[in-house]
């Protein structure tokens, strides 16, 4: 793992100059707390590097997107970032959001039943807010266990 290409045009307006762009990730990612402790973030030209130590595989994906879903990132690097070593790495796929897709619709093709998107969506609540406001682009977590 390490790094992750995201769509720069796309995600949460964090900050309009670069100056004060790892600053406002770093914020944005604290602010849900996915499990990251010590969490460092460096940005320049689009390309985020996070550090630190996350207490679960899946906190270290929330922490990747939560930084790739940020409108002006193009990718995510994460090489500094641990995960323990005890850590079972769950089955995951990542899916970016085409335009006309719901939650259903994605849970419907992943899961064969719509009904089942609450899943898709609390996999994803530190990126996903409301499931009713998805938007194409976005980069998110589908589990498969």
């Amino acid at each position: 793992m390490g790094l992750f290409d995201f769509a720069k045009e796309f995600g949460k307006k964090l900050f309009g100059k670069d100056d004060d762009a790892a600053e406002k990730i770093t914020q944005h990612i604290q602010e849900s707390n996915p499990g990251i402790d010590p969490l460092s973030v460096a940005y320049e030209d689009g390309k985020v590097t996070l550090a630190g130590n996350a207490s679960s595989m899946e906190a270290y994906e929330k922490a990747i997107l939560m930084a790739g879903n940020v409108k002006g990132v193009t990718e995510v690097t994460a090489e500094g970032l641990s995960v323990p070593a005890s850590e079972v790495e769950a089955k995951v796929e990542y899916y970016v959001i085409q335009s006309g897709d719901s939650l259903s619709k994605i849970a419907k093709q992943y899961y064969g039943n719509a009904m089942d998107y609450p899943k898709i969506f609390e996999a994803n609540r530190e990126v996903i807010k409301d499931p009713d406001l998805i938007y194409p682009g976005q980069k998110i977590r589908i589990p498969l266990d």
